[in-house]
């Protein structure tokens, strides 16, 4: 497919120089380049891995496992009875 793409001066200067010197040409390097910027972001996406910050003494509390939701709420919720 055929498009128009507007780059700075210096920047196709480069990509001309590396085609010339890699024996490419400016439209596979372009190609190139945007298959892997598209193929990080993919990855980022699935590599969505969470750090929860801790605030206070390091690391969580004895006991505090946050894979066990029901077990979250019992130790942040006040115990109920009587007084």
């Amino acid at each position: 497919m055929r498009t128009t793409i507007n780059l700075p001066d210096d920047l196709l200067a480069q990509i001309k120089k590396l085609a010339a010197t890699s024996h490419s040409t400016v439209t596979a390097l372009i190609g190139d380049a945007l298959r892997e910027a598209l193929a990080k972001r993919r990855h980022k996406r699935r590599n969505g891995r969470v750090s929860l910050p801790t605030y206070g003494k390091k690391g969580l509390h004895p006991g505090v496992d946050l894979d066990d939701g029901t077990a979250l709420l019992d130790l942040m919720e006040p115990p109920h009875g009587p007084g």
